[in-house]
């Protein structure tokens, strides 16, 4: 073995898997991005970063920058990510005991613009071309279509039509996502407080922010679904990206999900977010008069309450955002953005970065300074932090923490791990969702969007929600 990271990306024909990226979710260890029909899917591991604590952003940063520095890169497409690639996903708390992660997959499908393209990563001293990387895809997804144990329940030509021989998805139906069964013997708890306890929390936060201690905070609480038949990745991601086009369906070591918000999408030197704060359960506007967006446009975009706890969020953000700026612009207004489960007040933001001692930020160092946002912590942000760890009684790993990719020319799209969970065992996954409580929210109303956020993994998962 040589000591030089290699990587190799060429084109494929993008008009033999109609199906588009999804096509590829077809192992349960597959590493994912994905939104509509673009985005990354990798496969088998050749380099991993682990880190916990306050630094491990920055610590990520750093190997990341010294890994890709003398890389040998051949890239015949040259698109963001395209290249060196590493999928992560990032502890919510500074004091999580779970370890945040980058990992370099062997091999990465990627689908942007109608173009698509295969990269090979290796430190391997051995040959290195279109052959050996088509050959290698051939040998992970075809371990899928025989059937390996990675990929239960699933098969290379079920998800992405009729595969020609070794198992490339070849033309035929595209991705066809059937309706999962219900889940045989499936059981729901409640995880590391009671639903009642859970509301007290609320309540006490609700109190806190009265005295004038802060003016946000956001409360999870997390549930645990135990399936006789087994969680499988593979499906869930799937059943996801064909449920929630509008979201980015994402895949890292057993955390899964799909976030309705972008962190941060860095593209050149171009910075873009998506800001939520403001929710709305969509199973509200049943009997209501008049067309349902009209009903979520006038409680959402009516609610003193909700426009509050967005425009709490938007400042979060672009404070942070604007040292590393030139130039930024977000919506006047917030709009609705409609999801199959919610309704959420959205803002999007658009930065110009500029150069920082020198050099344009990468993602991760733009992460390490807006995370954690008020959408997922509170205002202030220490204060909030602090209550956090009081009142849940809970240690919430990856989830609200940053996920996503990032490749050697600084470019990434990094979401919140929202709407999300956390394969825990072959037939159990722990499930998180949490509310942003403001002066006015009350702890039943709070619960019930908890189960509303919870939705889209329950239905995943194949349990009546």
């Amino acid at each position: 073995m040589t000591s030089t990271f290699r990587t190799l990306t060429v084109p494929l024909d993008g008009k033999t898997f109609p199906g588009g990226l999804p096509s590829f979710l077809v192992r349960d260890d597959v590493l994912c991005w994905t939104r509509r029909e673009a985005g990354l899917a990798g496969f088998g591991e050749i380099s991993r970063f682990t880190a916990t604590g306050p630094d491990r952003f920055l610590e990520a940063d750093i190997w990341w920058r010294h890994l890709v520095l003398e890389a040998d890169v051949t890239d015949a497409v040259e698109l963001p990510g395209t290249g060196p690639v590493a999928f992560g996903s990032f502890a919510f708390s500074k004091t999580s005991r779970h370890e945040s992660r980058l990992i370099v997959p062997e091999i990465v499908v990627g689908v942007r613009d109608n173009q698509v393209w295969l990269t090979q990563l290796t430190f391997d001293d051995g040959p290195l071309t279109e052959e050996t990387a088509v050959a290698a895809l051939d040998r992970w997804l075809g371990s899928a279509a025989a059937g390996n144990p990675d990929a239960k329940g699933t098969t290379a030509a079920d998800s992405a039509g009729d595969a020609p021989q070794g198992g490339v998805p070849g033309k035929g139906r595209g991705a066809v996502v059937r309706p999962l069964p219900l889940a045989a013997g499936a059981t729901l708890h409640t995880g590391s407080l009671s639903e009642e306890a859970w509301m007290d929390a609320v309540a006490a936060g609700v109190a806190e922010i009265r005295t004038g201690a802060l003016e946000k905070l956001v409360l999870a609480r997390d549930v645990v679904a135990t399936i006789p038949s087994g969680v499988h990745a593979a499906d869930v991601l799937r059943e996801l990206a064909a449920r929630y086009r509008e979201c980015w369906t994402y895949g890292v070591d057993g955390l899964v999900g799909a976030t309705p918000e972008m962190l941060i999408q860095v593209e050149g030197r171009t910075a873009q977010a998506r800001v939520l704060a403001g929710t709305l359960d969509r199973r509200d506007a049943h009997g209501e008069d008049g067309a349902p967006m009209d009903y979520a446009t006038r409680v959402l975009a009516g609610s003193e309450k909700q426009r509050h706890e967005h425009e709490i969020a938007i400042q979060s953000l672009t404070k942070q955002l604007a040292p590393f700026s030139e130039a930024m612009n977000a919506h006047d207004e917030p709009f609705i953005l409609e999801l199959p489960n919610v309704w959420h007040l959205a803002s999007d933001v658009k930065a110009e970065l500029t150069e920082v001692e020198g050099h344009v930020p990468t993602c991760l160092a733009l992460i390490n300074a807006l995370h954690p946002t008020a959408a997922v912590c509170g205002t202030p942000t220490l204060v909030a932090g602090e209550l956090i760890r009081k009142l849940e009684h809970l240690d919430r790993g990856p989830y609200a923490g940053p996920v996503g990719w990032l490749d050697a020319a600084g470019n990434g799209e990094w979401g919140i791990a929202l709407r999300g969970a956390v394969i825990e065992s072959p037939d159990t996954v722990r499930l998180y969702a949490g509310c942003g409580i403001v002066d006015g929210s009350l702890p039943a109303a709070e619960l019930a969007e908890t189960w509303a956020k919870f939705r889209p993994m329950l239905e995943s998962l194949g349990i009546n929600s």
